[in-house]
């Protein structure tokens, strides 16, 4: 995770005690992250869209059931079965609307959307550490900068 060379650790130009507080200044050290795991990426990722797959399979069940509480499915039903009635008025459509808007099915479809962005994230972040990887072999990683809390 860090880089071969030791971290370079440097204290500002103010003398101690010289300030308010009368401790010593904080500490600063320079490292450079050449590698990231791509197991442990792998890992974190997967937590991390476990995560929002929860966060977003409960949204949407609450969404549904606001929405549905107020009506809102039932009427764009009658207003499509409006639509589609012919001159006798029996339905020109032959598709069942209200089918579309059971809990079943919205709630599978988010299960469903929310199992492919599960894969998708772990997977495409763990590709990202390895292109990381050979990206930090050719440039040197990147540069961070620790400091102590004053």
């Amino acid at each position: 995770m860090a880089s071969e060379a030791p971290p370079v650790v440097e204290l500002s130009g103010k003398k101690k005690g010289s300030g308010a507080s009368g401790g010593r200044l904080p500490r600063k050290a320079h490292l450079v992250l050449r590698r990231v795991e791509p197991w442990s990426a792998m890992k974190f990722s997967f937590v991390v869209s476990l995560v929002c797959f929860v966060v977003l399979f409960v949204a949407v069940a609450v969404l549904y059931g606001v929405l549905s509480a107020l009506g809102v499915f039932d009427s764009i039903v009658d207003l499509v079965n409006q639509l589609g009635q012919g001159e006798q008025g029996q339905s020109s459509i032959p598709i069942d609307i209200a089918s579309w808007f059971e809990p079943v099915r919205i709630l599978g479809y988010t299960a469903l959307i929310g199992a492919v962005n599960v894969v998708l994230i772990t997977a495409l972040s763990t590709l990202g550490a390895v292109i990381y990887n050979i990206a930090s072999d050719l440039v040197g990683g990147v540069e961070v900068t620790f400091s102590e809390a004053e």
